[in-house]
Parts: structure tokens; sequence; C-alpha cells
């Protein structure tokens, strides 16, 4: 962290919530190195922040490769500041009972930076699909039909704030990504869900629509089906429907 940050009294801590937030999606690994290179954080510093770190539960280090990686106990805070552990259980049922009605796999996920991350994953029994989704998985806001559905509840300026920051790490691919948010988003205003195949996994579509509680951060509720099984009539007149019914089922519980 460079020694000119704006009034921290607490320095040792704020080097070490740096280090944490240097893990990113695309930064599931580093060195103490990298470390020092993302945060300004001279090595030996980060040596000894990382050792603290790795003995608090909140990393794990591979002392092969002497790499390391985010641990249970800094999901644990994460979930506790996204949404109220107490929350994500109610919710387990009603997901696991869709999952085994429908064939599907239903996902409850929040927004973490620019990434989406799962809080809970169900899969029906008779699916016959591997998502490869489980509590902690990060996937990129942009990229699909969940942080499309978080994007939506955001307010305007917000979600211009976030797109501005994928925007400069998009590259030459942002216009056609653009785009498909756009579409997604429209089509979550128009039908109240947005639907899409699923990009890096051939086969499978995903639809998602959001869940609002006044006071918490918005999160996404999805389901994700083979293809052959998530026809668009099937969409329009029963997935969507009862995805929408239990979301706005979730919220009431959650508000009351």
């Amino acid at each position: 962290m460079p020694d000119d940050s704006p009034d921290i009294r607490i320095v040792p801590l704020a080097r070490a919530l740096a280090v944490l937030g240097a893990f990113t999606a695309d930064r599931h690994w580093m060195t103490n190195r990298d470390l020092a290179a993302l945060t300004g954080i001279p090595v030996p510093t980060v040596a000894r922040i990382v050792q603290s770190l790795v003995s608090l539960a909140y990393l794990h280090r591979d002392p092969i490769h002497k790499k390391c990686r985010l641990a249970a106990g800094a999901l644990s805070l994460g979930y506790a500041a996204i949404m109220p552990t107490d929350m994500v259980s109610t919710a387990r049922v009603p997901m696991q009972a869709f999952a085994e009605a429908t064939d599907t796999c239903v996902v409850l996920g929040a927004r973490d930076k620019l990434d989406v991350t799962v809080l809970d994953a169900q899969v029906g029994a008779h699916a016959l699909l591997d998502p490869g989704l489980s509590a902690g998985v990060r996937m990129p806001l942009c990229a699909g039909p969940m942080g499309w559905a978080l994007l939506a509840a955001l307010p305007e300026s917000e979600r211009f704030y976030l797109l501005g920051n994928v925007e400069r790490k998009s590259g030459n691919d942002w216009p056609s990504r653009r785009r498909r948010i756009a579409a997604g988003i429209s089509q979550l205003h128009n039908a109240g869900y947005c639907v899409s195949a699923i990009i890096d996994k051939p086969g499978l579509v995903l639809l998602a629509v959001p869940v609002c509680v006044p006071g918490l951060p918005p999160v996404a509720l999805a389901c994700i089906g083979r293809s052959a099984r998530m026809a668009r009539s099937r969409i329009e007149r029963e997935l969507a429907p009862r995805l929408i019914a239990m979301a706005e089922a979730l919220r009431e519980r959650w508000e009351a």
C-alpha cells in the first residue's frame, strides 16, 4: 500500500485488507512478490502479513509453489457482508424443491466488485448436469444473466459507474459485450427475467431474476438447465413464472 494513503490510522490492518483485496476472479493464486506489486507493500512486510493471515485461516498457502489464495475465513467474511447467513439458509429448501421439480440447478448469487459470487447452489437429482457452481465460485459480473439481473436492480448511477469500470478492463470486445448486457437488462425490464446460453459451458442455458430487499444489496436467483430442456416455450410458461414467484416469496420472507 502506498505510504501516501489518506488518513489511515491502523496501517497494519489496512495493509492486511489490501492483501486480501488483491485476490480476484482472475487472480486465484499469488506469490508474495505478486501481492507486493499489486498493493505497493514491501515484500518482507507482505510475507509477514501472509503468514498471519494463513494462521488465521484467511489465506491458504501452497508450500511447494510458494503461492497463496483466499481460504474459508475470508469467504465467510464476504458472506457476512453480502448477505446474512440465515437468509441463505432459508433459501436452500425452496431452491432444492425448485431444482428437483424442474431438473435444473438453482443458484443464488450476489455482487462482489465486478464479479458475481455464488452463495448457494442446489442441483436436482435427475438434472444430469454439472455447471461447476458451488458456494464461493466467482463469475464475471457482465458475462451472463446473473450479472445482468444484478445490474438491472441497481440505481442507474451505480450501474453506469460499474459498467465504466468493466469497459476499461474489456478492451476491444467491449462493444459486443455492451450490446449483450443492454439486451439482457432490456429483457429483464420487459419480461421480468433474462436468459442466455452459457458461453463457456456449451449445452447449458441460464435464466435469472433479481431479488431486491430494502436495506440489503440485490441478489440474483437463477436456474440452469440443459438446452434440450430449456425451450423458449417452457421458459415462458413454466420456468420463468416459477422462478419469479420464488424470488418474490423469498423477498417477502427476508423483508418480514
